[in-house]
């Protein structure tokens, strides 16, 4: 528990991956990399930037349509960055494999623009604009992929089209960390003006071990000096990797930035941070070592909040916790009255692999032990239909209900490793003669999974425990699907009740009464 008048770390407690952080008069708004899950570019909101609610998405879908069709776990939209300039909200970030985009509002809950492509060009990424106040000039700072460029380790300024639509140069290399020793895996820099310098926050070192670096200089272009501002030193905080800057109105600094942690992603901390050094340097967290427990912000404490994560689906509509494991199509659901999501068993030659399938509803796996529960009801008559509560990832497990061959509806069980092609059983068939059951997966410490069932007898345990894992740059995701065999003509739906997650009961110890 949290001490009077503190918070602790992690302070968004799942997969928020290369957060970014504006402030807007007494508001604080957040995004996040999505990459080729739709709706994209999560947006966040806090009074106080340690209770955050999710707002919404600034980017409906990804483009072009056909690229993003099918699921792009590790493509799309890379690092973004999130300001406030000439009364609109504007967030630019990386496509590895087409470029540098942005999108812009006039609130945070838009409209948002249309994806705009300033700069076309592959392994161009974690890009980040600035309007600089004091010489009218507009700049962007943008990093690589080697995977696509061949080029890593540098960060490329350009200067930049005040209205952000295109850039005016071919840019240039303004950090180099080749030619810095020990330096390596530079990053995701985030570019400010401070006491009279320009400064870029970036990471370095690898997302599970490295560092947080700062460079300054008097001239955008360079030469800049660089220092370690953020490491994990004896903490278990490793990393610590790639966030954003903001002040408050009251002056205070702060620095959000994210740890990696495997199948729970790349969760958020936030660390104080202040610039009153003797040579003016900023100093992150304490001493430069992140605080697991910290005081409070000077700013109204509000009531706890956190992103939503339980659903009723009112109206066959879903809340903004869920994305699409790509672009939707609008036969994928069914709206209707009352409560409850309708799913259309949508037919797929990749039915036997929900990792592969564009048609999967998702939600970031919690970072701490919970519960997660839905109701399914299959109305599809369809023999292979099938629909469930999944854990994705590089490996997958999930568990739901399948229509036989004889017209009967089965409990089934089923998981896939890492390196697999396809499914297999998890556990034996079992009949569910009222074609419905509550689906249960009970997530323990270091992601282990436990699955359990109800086809009207009480719940049950399924199957051996599974341990979730991540995808390439994505946390494990829970997902909801309904799929049919390919060629099914007319394929019906599947029906998910009360989506609830609950925070597990604390685990007794051995020996204890």
């Amino acid at each position: 528990m949290n001490g009077p008048g503190t918070y602790r770390n992690p302070v968004l407690n799942a997969d928020w991956s290369d957060p970014d952080v504006v402030r807007v008069g007494d508001d604080f708004y957040l995004t996040a990399s999505s990459f080729g899950r739709a709706p994209g570019l999560p947006l966040l909101h806090s009074r106080n930037l340690v209770d955050w609610t999710l707002v919404g998405h600034a980017l409906d879908r990804l483009e072009p349509a056909e690229t993003f069709a099918r699921p792009r776990h590790d493509r799309g939209v890379w690092a973004p960055s999130l300001r406030h300039h000439a009364d609109r909200f504007w967030i630019f970030w990386g496509d590895p494999d087409q470029g540098i985009f942005q999108v812009n509002a006039p609130e945070i809950t838009g409209p948002w623009t249309r994806p705009h492509l300033v700069e076309e060009g592959k392994g161009l990424i974690d890009p980040c604009p600035l309007w600089d106040a004091e010489s009218g000039e507009a700049y962007l700072v943008h990093a690589w992929a080697k995977s696509r460029s061949g080029v890593k380790n540098r960060l490329t300024g350009h200067r930049m089209r005040p209205d952000g639509t295109g850039l005016l140069d071919e840019g240039k290399v303004i950090v180099d960390a080749d030619r810095v020793p020990g330096w390596f895996t530079l990053e995701g820099p985030k570019l400010y003006r401070h006491d009279g310098w320009f400064w870029i926050l970036a990471p370095a070192g690898g997302v599970e071990t490295g560092w947080q670096g700062a460079f300054r200089s008097r001239d955008f272009f360079g030469p800049y000096e660089e220092r370690v501002v953020l490491e994990q030193k004896d903490t278990d905080v490793n990393g610590p990797h790639q966030g954003g800057w903001v002040r408050t109105a009251a002056g205070e600094d702060w620095f959000l930035h994210f740890q990696q942690r495997g199948a729970y992603g790349r969760v958020v901390h936030l660390q104080p941070m202040r610039w009153d050094t003797p040579d003016g340097w900023p100093v992150i967290g304490d001493e430069g070592a992140p605080v697991t427990e910290h005081r409070r912000p000077a700013l109204p404490p509000g009531p706890p909040a956190a992103p939503a994560t339980d659903d009723d689906f009112p109206g066959g509509r879903f809340g903004p916790q869920w994305s699409w494991t790509a672009n939707p199509q609008d036969h994928w659901t069914l709206p209707h009255d009352a409560d409850g999501l309708r799913l259309a068993c949508v037919p797929s030659a990749d039915a036997h692999d929900p990792r592969a399938l564009p048609n999967v509803l998702t939600q970031r796996l919690p970072g701490t032990p919970v519960t997660v529960e839905v109701e399914l009801r299959l109305d599809s008559g369809v023999p292979g239909a099938r629909a469930g509560l999944a854990v994705l990832g590089d490996a997958f497990c999930w568990i739901g209900l399948q229509r036989g061959a004889d017209g009967g509806t089965h409990l089934v069980h089923r998981f896939g490793e890492a390196v697999a092609p396809a499914e297999r059983d998890a556990a034996h068939a079992r009949p569910a003669p009222a074609g419905r059951a509550r689906l249960r997966v009970e997530i323990g410490p270091h992601a282990r999974c436990r699955f359990h069932y109800d086809t009207g007898d009480g719940f049950r345990p399924s199957g051996q425990v599974f341990a979730a894992t991540p995808w390439r740059w994505v946390g494990a995701l829970l997902g909801l699907f309904a799929v049919a065999p390919a060629g099914a003509p007319a394929a019906g739906t599947a029906g998910f009740t009360r989506f609830r997650v609950r925070a597990a009961p604390p685990r007794r110890q051995r020996g204890a009464p």
